[in-house]
């Protein structure tokens, strides 16, 4: 019994002081006028006697011995969890991964997730990774990876899984609307290299440019981009279509530095929390690229976080029209704080607000013309041909020098109809064209 109660006070002093030091330190820091005995007074005695009393028990009784070690660092992993979907606590390999993929190469599907009920939810599969070749889509929730049931994992933990050696694999259980039952994908992992930014000319004047997700060179990747369908296009362009769709966000300097491509100047966004050097305000410095020629960007239900950021600073401004789905609502700030053990803290430490106050948490961006996710056919080809002017005997010539006409199939129907292949594309660029004859 001696010894018993030996270990408790022990265990209490112990935890006692690692809280009193963690919360003396964080107070100090988040208000320097505190007194030490107000520090004092705001600490919960009764919460942390409990933690020990249960940190104790599970040392003695749980069915397996269990380090200090793992034990200390499930707690500050659920004490993070609990905050929010976004705060996490990451091991040193994990917050190597994290500086990886902020870099644009790290192994694993490529595909960007949060947690939902328990499950891992998808918010956007990253272009030309495994994860995409699959199938997966937005929106699908992950209940299997292997044979081990999600529920109960961390969102970390559900990460590091999916994460491997390349050229191994994985089987992903599904569930998606709209399915009765769950679908299994099988994913072989890989190198993911993030290229984030591609370009390509619609059509003479009417450029494309694709961003699938924001790292530390995007801002630099977008200037070369529109550098080079100016050159394509031998000439300004007429108007852009900006494409965000699926984008799972990443760096704030790199979403600023897209928005500020095509704004010459006013706010962009600006955060704010509860410690100050969370308040941030970002504003255009720079000249319009594009010299004020009509964009539309493109949103989904997969565009997050910074993408959202940029979608709602061109709106704001009114620089662009906004056109697709509502986003996914992803509108706060996570500081990556490094620990003396080489680990570190993902917390969250403010909110975005695009540049008229609206905050993107929970709320989303909503598109000025709304698109459902449809997708179109082609009609099948008829041996009937209407009777047109030309077809009727001793019809009056037009006057003009007659100019062969392209033949149907040419360039494979310009690799098949945008409105087919991509529609929402296709809708974006009708309305350039509009915007581009009112303009002139």
């Amino acid at each position: 019994m001696q010894k018993k109660k030996t270990f408790f006070i022990l265990s209490l002093g112990i935890m006692l002081g690692v809280f009193i030091s963690i919360g003396g330190t964080v107070l100090a820091e988040l208000n320097k006028a505190n007194t030490a005995e107000s520090e004092t007074e705001a600490l919960p005695f009764e919460e942390l006697r409990t933690f020990t009393e249960i940190f104790g028990r599970i040392k003695r009784d749980y069915v397996e011995p269990v380090s200090d070690k793992k034990l200390l660092e499930d707690a500050v992993r659920g004490m993070l969890s609990g905050l929010d979907p976004h705060s996490a606590y990451l091991v040193p390999e994990e917050y190597q991964e994290l500086k990886e993929g902020t870099t644009g190469q790290f192994g694993g599907l490529g595909i960007e997730v949060t947690m939902e009920n328990g499950f891992i939810k998808v918010v956007s599969p990253i272009d030309d990774t495994p994860a995409q070749r699959a199938g997966l889509k937005t929106g699908d929730l992950i209940i299997r990876l292997d044979d081990k049931p999600v529920k109960g994992m961390s969102l970390v933990e559900a990460v590091k899984t999916m994460r491997g050696d390349p050229g191994s694999k994985i089987e992903l259980t599904v569930v998606r609307e709209g399915e009765e039952a769950p679908l299994k994908f099988t994913l072989t992992r890989d190198i993911i290299k993030v290229k984030s930014v591609k370009n390509k000319l619609l059509e003479k004047g009417y450029g494309y440019v694709r961003i699938s997700s924001f790292q530390s060179g995007t801002g630099e990747s977008l200037l070369e981009s529109l550098a080079q369908l100016k050159k394509d296009n031998a000439g300004a362009l007429k108007g852009l279509v900006l494409d965000l769709r699926n984008n799972p966000g990443g760096v704030l300097n790199a979403a600023v530095e897209v928005s500020d491509a095509f704004l010459k100047s006013g706010l962009i966004v600006y955060t704010k929390g509860r410690i100050e050097n969370s308040e941030m305000r970002f504003s255009a410095a720079g000249d319009d690229v594009l010299n004020g020629s009509p964009m539309v960007v493109l949103i989904n239900a997969g565009s997050a976080s910074a993408s959202e950021i940029v979608a709602g600073a061109l709106q704001d401004q009114k620089r662009a029209v906004i056109m697709g789905e509502k986003s996914f609502g992803k509108g706060s700030v996570q500081t990556i704080l490094p620990t003396s053990n080489g680990a570190a803290v993902k917390l969250t430490t403010a909110r975005y607000y695009t540049p008229s106050g609206r905050s993107i948490q929970a709320e989303g961006i909503e598109p000025d013309i709304a698109l459902a996710p449809v997708k179109l056919e082609s009609v099948e080809k008829s041996d009937f041909v209407p009777v047109k002017e030309a077809d009727l005997s001793h019809h009056l010539e037009n006057g003009k020098k007659k100019v062969e006409t392209p033949k149907a199939g040419d360039e494979k129907e310009k690799e098949q109809k945008l409105e087919v292949s991509d529609y929402p594309v296709f809708e974006a660029l009708s309305l350039l064209k509009g915007l581009a004859i009112m303009k002139h």
